[in-house]
């Protein structure tokens, strides 16, 4: 069986480890590409950056999350409790772990990501917006789940 690329949306929140632990415990298995998608609400100002606003940055391994001064590059600082999540998938479920980050809008950048990396799962958590926050902002995980072209699992943390 070919290998899968499970795609989990990652702020480094609360929400989005739940989501990504989630992921790991009830979707990944040994082979499969586990990749993290980082969405940047902008441009980060390094040369490098504005090459990749339309198309993300370039597949990230997982030894690359784990340098600070290879992150900086890219405007984003992992936390290590994510880290840790994943270096242990990476070994435990014998999988390749990568990280693709998008500067914009989420909701766009996470249905772009789907047809670019292609992602055939996406997985993505659920910040628990009250319901005046997302009448004003609107649902990132509902507007991805009704326009991604692929399977959504949206992970409600308690």
């Amino acid at each position: 069986m070919s290998e899968r690329r499970i795609g989990v949306a990652v702020d480094f929140s609360v929400g989005s480890r739940a989501a990504l632990q989630w992921a790991i415990d009830n979707v990944v298995r040994k082979g499969d590409h586990l990749i993290l998608l980082t969405i940047r609400p902008d441009a980060y100002d390094q040369t490098e950056v504005q090459l990749w606003e339309a198309t993300g940055s370039p597949l990230i391994p997982l030894a690359e999350l784990n340098d600070p001064n290879i992150m900086k590059k890219y405007g984003t600082t992992p936390d290590a409790e994510t880290l840790d999540v994943v270096s242990s998938a990476a070994t435990q479920k014998e999988v390749v772990v990568l990280m693709k980050i998008f500067w914009g809008d989420p909701r766009e950048k996470l249905c772009e990501a789907v047809d670019s990396v292609p992602i055939d799962y996406l997985v993505i958590g659920n910040r628990g917006l009250g319901k005046l926050k997302r009448a004003i902002m609107g649902s990132v995980s509902n507007y991805v789940v009704n326009q991604s072209s692929c399977p959504v699992t949206v992970v409600k943390h308690a």
